[in-house]
């Protein structure tokens, strides 16, 4: 939530980590369509904030107790597609990190750029991971599999 610029350097060099790993997973013969983008909490943030910022298809994104990054203010139009990508959002609705709107915000953004969005809000959870994201995000990874 806070201003993009209070999240440097450390937010330019996570993305680029990503952008390298990927880069390494391509060299090995593993294509982003077939690479999942999941984490938690920060994790969630920056892999949201990554797949929007490096938009085509990729074998799915998960993002738990997170959201995109920076101020409301910003204008989240981000140019490019992610090509009916596979994405599951999960949260509290009482997050004391994370709130609900970001999440709404989000998928709302993700979508517009060509994500197939799964958006749960679970009731009083806190900010942890529950049995339910972790069904989901076992099934997007053995579709992935299966495909």
């Amino acid at each position: 939530m806070a201003p993009l610029n209070s999240n440097e350097p450390e937010l330019s060099s996570a993305l680029s980590v990503i952008a390298q790993l990927l880069d390494s997973l391509a060299e090995a013969g593993i294509a982003p369509e077939r690479t999942i983008l999941l984490g938690f909490s920060q994790g969630a943030c920056l892999s949201l904030e990554f797949a929007a910022r490096n938009a085509r298809r990729y074998g799915g994104i998960a993002a738990l107790s997170g959201g995109l990054i920076g101020p409301n203010t910003i204008v989240r139009d981000y140019p490019g597609s992610l090509s009916g990508t596979p994405a599951i959002l999960g949260c509290s609705d009482k997050d004391p990190h994370i709130p609900r709107e970001r999440v709404d915000l989000s998928a709302d953004v993700l979508q517009r750029m060509g994500a197939t969005v799964t958006k749960r809000i679970y009731p009083q959870m806190g900010h942890t991971v529950n049995d339910d994201e972790i069904e989901l995000v076992n099934a997007m990874m053995k579709a992935l599999v299966s495909a």
